[in-house]
C-alpha cells in the first residue's frame, strides 16, 4: 500500500530546511507532527521532600536541554542564586550550548561530553571531589546511575520534570498510513490513547532498540527501523520504505 499521510510523534522541527521538509517535497507526502508525551515540571516542595539542598552541590550533571530548563526554574522556585564557581557537566556539544541561555559561557567552568554520557568519564575522574547533583525526569536510562557509581563519585539525583502522556482523543477518528515513534514512551501514549487500536494497515515506524522491543512487546507489527547501516536516520528509512512501495 502506498504511504500519502505520516504522523510523527515529536514537535515539529523549527528549522525550515529540516529532512522531514524535504522528504515531503521530494515524495509528496503529508507529514504531521504531533507530541505523544510531553515534559511537565514538579514544583521545588517535591524537590525539596527528595531532600535536595541546592547549596550542597558543587557540580551539576546535565544530560538534556530539559534538565538545563528545570533545574534552574528550581533554583529560581527556591531563591537559590547558582553561584559562579558551580561546574557543569554537559553530556553534548548541544546541551552545554543550550545552557548559554542561562550562564555566561566563557565565564563558567563547563565540561563537555562528545555524546554518549560515559564519555564524560575522563572528566569525572578528574574531578571526582565534587558534590554532583543530577536533574533529571522520572525516567532515567540505567547506564547514568551505573556509570556514576562505577566511579564512586558523590552524587544525588534529583526528579525535577516528569515525562506525561499527551491527550491525543481529538485523534481518535483520523487515520495515518505510517505512525512513527522514537521512545517506548511513545508507544505507552498510543495504547493509553487508544486501548483498542488496531494497527491493520497501518504502518508502523519505529527508533532504536528500545522502542523496537516495546512496540514488539505490545504486539505491534514494526514496519520501518531506525538506526540501520543504510538507513541512519529516520527520515532516510522514511524515504527507502516510501520509495519502494510508492512506485
Amino acid at each position: 500500500m502506498k504511504v500519502k499521510t505520516i504522523l510523527v510523534s515529536q514537535p515539529e522541527p523549527k528549522m525550515d530546511n529540516s529532512p522531514y521538509s524535504r522528504l515531503i517535497e521530494k515524495e509528496k507526502v503529508k507529514v504531521d507532527f504531533r507530541p505523544f508525551i510531553h515534559v511537565e515540571g514538579v514544583n521545588a516542595k517535591i524537590v525539596r521532600e527528595q531532600k535536595i539542598d541546592l547549596n550542597d552541590f558543587t557540580a551539576i550533571i546535565l544530560t538534556s536541554r530539559n534538565a538545563v530548563d528545570h533545574f534552574f526554574r528550581i533554583a529560581e522556585e527556591m531563591r537559590f542564586k547558582v553561584p559562579d564557581s558551580m561546574k557543569y557537566f554537559c553530556q553534548s556539544e548541544a546541551v552545554a550550548y543550550y545552557l548559554q541561555k542561562y550562564v555566561v559561557y566563557r565565564k563558567r567552568k563547563i565540561y563537555v561530553g562528545k555524546r554518549l554520557f560515559t564519555d564524560l568519564t575522563p572528566m569525572f575522574k578528574k574531578y571526582k571531589d565534587e558534590k554532583f547533583l543530577l536533574p533529571s525526569s522520572d525516567s532515567l536510562k540505567p547506564i547514568v546511575p551505573k556509570a556514576l557509581d562505577d566511579l564512586k563519585l558523590d552524587w544525588k539525583r534529583g526528579v525535577f520534570y516528569r515525562t506525561v502522556i499527551s491527550d491525543l482523543s481529538d485523534l481518535k477518528e483520523v487515520y495515518y498510513d505510517v505512525l512513527v515513534f522514537f521512545s517506548p514512551s511513545g508507544i505507552e501514549s498510543l495504547l493509553k490513547n487508544f486501548p483498542d487500536f488496531e494497527q491493520n494497515d497501518t504502518r508502523i515506524a519505529v527508533f532504536g532498540n528500545s522502542t523496537v522491543k516495546a512496540a514488539t512487546e505490545a504486539g505491534l507489527r514494526c514496519d520501518i527501523k531506525a538506526p540501520t547501516p543504510e538507513t541512519p536516520s529516520m527520515t532516510m528509512a522514511l524515504q527507502k520504505y516510501i520509495t519502494s512501495v510508492n512506485k
